[in-house]
């Protein structure tokens, strides 16, 4: 069975010539690429819709997409909400220190000293590094900056990620 990875989330339409706007959950620029082909799933149904990238801009902080043979907003507007995925074949070997977002959710972040903070539920990409959402058992979430000196050992076979925490981070 084909295993699908989200490589973005149609959050609205623009235009009236069929024009998705597009926030993004990877950091493949190529994804958007002309010519290449996504996968569209939409809340109720089964099956991912078959989308073929006609254009890409990018426009404030979104991609903004046109889709071969949907050229009106009547042929897009059902697919706010969608979520854009690429398949297994489609994903590129990375360079080493470099994971899939998909590798790092759901691991389990622990200190050097063996204390287990909880599991790593989103990515964010504000900026100059990712950060890391940990969702804690009765607690507020923990946002760990994914940088040297914190991020110690990522363990993605295993699913845990080893970090030294700086002053603060805890609290």
């Amino acid at each position: 069975m084909t295993q699908f990875f989200n490589v973005g989330k149609i959050v609205n339409t623009h235009g009236i010539k069929g024009e998705v706007k597009v926030v993004r959950i990877t950091d493949f620029e190529q994804r958007f690429k002309q010519g290449n082909q996504l996968y569209l799933f939409l809340k109720d149904q089964k099956e991912p819709i078959v989308v073929k990238i006609q254009s890409h801009r990018k426009h404030k902080q979104f991609d903004m997409l046109l889709f071969e043979g949907l050229t009106s907003i009547n042929d897009v507007e059902h697919f706010k909400e969608g979520i854009l995925k690429v398949s297994e074949a489609d994903l590129h070997p990375l360079e080493e220190g470099s994971y899939y977002y998909h590798e790092i959710i759901g691991c389990e972040v622990r200190t050097t000293t063996g204390e287990s903070l909880g599991s790593i539920s989103e990515i964010l990409a504000p900026g100059a590094n990712d950060v890391w959402v940990v969702k804690r058992k009765n607690d507020k979430d923990l946002l760990i900056p994914y940088i040297e000196p914190i991020v110690k050992q990522v363990n993605v076979k295993d699913k845990y990620v080893v970090i030294e925490p700086m002053e603060g981070l805890l609290s």
